[in-house]
């Protein structure tokens, strides 16, 4: 995804089994991230700051939501563990993914594996990519993209 580019039209499912079209987000500014998978250090400490910052990003008028692979049961036992906030949204065909270009091979330790890009993505409210961050670094990352919110 480069700046410019439409709202995919994917779906997504959420925590309580519902399905969400990505295209619908439309109407209000949307910021969409991708991270790797839940509960774990990096994931939790991002889901958390998104979680801080709801109010500031529902006062801005933008919907956040977090994806990753996992199954949506998984997702409500993550939040309830950590007392997260954000909509945490479920890609388990991985379509999202691969619309947004977040799923491709990662190295940890020398090994070689297939995984999600952490990857941020915010829309304006008429659906186009304004800002795109990309192998994000999880401290500041909240922060950086509520102010570039603001700045819309």
């Amino acid at each position: 995804m480069t700046e410019g580019d439409a709202l995919p039209d994917v779906t997504v499912t959420l925590v309580d089994g519902a399905t969400l079209r990505l295209a619908d987000l439309k109407g209000a500014p949307a910021i969409v991230y991708f991270y790797p998978k839940d509960d774990t250090p990096g994931c939790t400490r991002e889901a958390r700051d998104f979680s801080d910052l709801g109010e500031a990003f529902a006062a801005a008028g933008a919907t956040v939501i977090g994806i990753s692979k996992d199954a949506p049961e998984r997702h409500v036992k993550f939040a309830a563990k950590h007392g997260l906030t954000v909509r945490l949204a479920s890609d388990v065909d991985g379509s999202a993914c691969d619309a947004f270009g977040t799923w491709g091979e990662k190295q940890l330790y020398g090994k070689t594996y297939m995984g999600i890009e952490r990857a941020t993505f915010l829309f304006a409210a008429d659906g186009t990519l304004t800002k795109a961050w990309r192998k994000v670094k999880v401290p500041g990352h909240a922060e950086s993209v509520l102010a570039a919110v603001r700045a819309r």
